[in-house]
C-alpha cells in the first residue's frame, strides 16, 4: 500500500505528464500549498526557468492579509502573478494544480490568475 506522500507524486506526476502533453508551448503556472501560505509560478519548461512569482510572503500582500492561508489570500496571489506575468509579456499559461484537488485555496488561486487577465 502506498502512503500519502507517494499517492500524492503519484497524482503531481500524472497531472504534469498530461500537461505536458497538451501544453503547446505555453508556460505552465504551478501551485504549492503549505498550511501557512500558497505560493504560485509560472515556469517555462522548455528552459527550466521560472519566468513570474508570488507568494503570500510577497511584501506587497503580507501587511494586507490577516493570514495566508485562506481562499482570500490566494485570490489576492493569483492577481498579482497574472499582473506580473502581464509585465514579462506572458498571456496564456496552462494550469497545473500539481497533487492537489481543484477546490478551495488551489481554485480561488486559479480564479484570481483568470480575473487578472491570464488565459488557462
Amino acid at each position: 500500500m502506498l502512503s500519502a506522500d507517494e499517492r500524492f507524486e503519484r497524482r503531481a506526476r500524472r497531472v504534469r505528464y498530461r500537461i505536458r502533453t497538451e501544453a503547446g508551448g505555453r508556460p505552465r503556472l504551478t501551485v504549492f500549498r503549505s498550511s501557512r501560505h500558497i505560493y504560485g509560478q509560472i515556469i517555462d519548461d522548455a528552459q527550466g526557468r521560472t519566468l513570474a512569482a508570488a507568494s503570500t510572503l510577497d511584501k506587497e500582500l503580507k501587511g494586507q492579509l490577516k493570514t495566508g492561508a485562506d481562499k482570500e489570500a490566494a485570490k489576492r496571489v493569483g492577481l498579482l502573478l497574472a499582473q506580473r506575468a502581464k509585465a514579462a509579456g506572458i498571456e496564456a499559461v496552462v494550469f497545473d494544480r500539481g497533487g492537489y484537488r481543484y477546490h478551495g485555496r488551489v481554485q480561488a488561486l486559479a480564479e484570481g490568475a483568470r480575473e487578472g487577465g491570464l488565459v488557462f
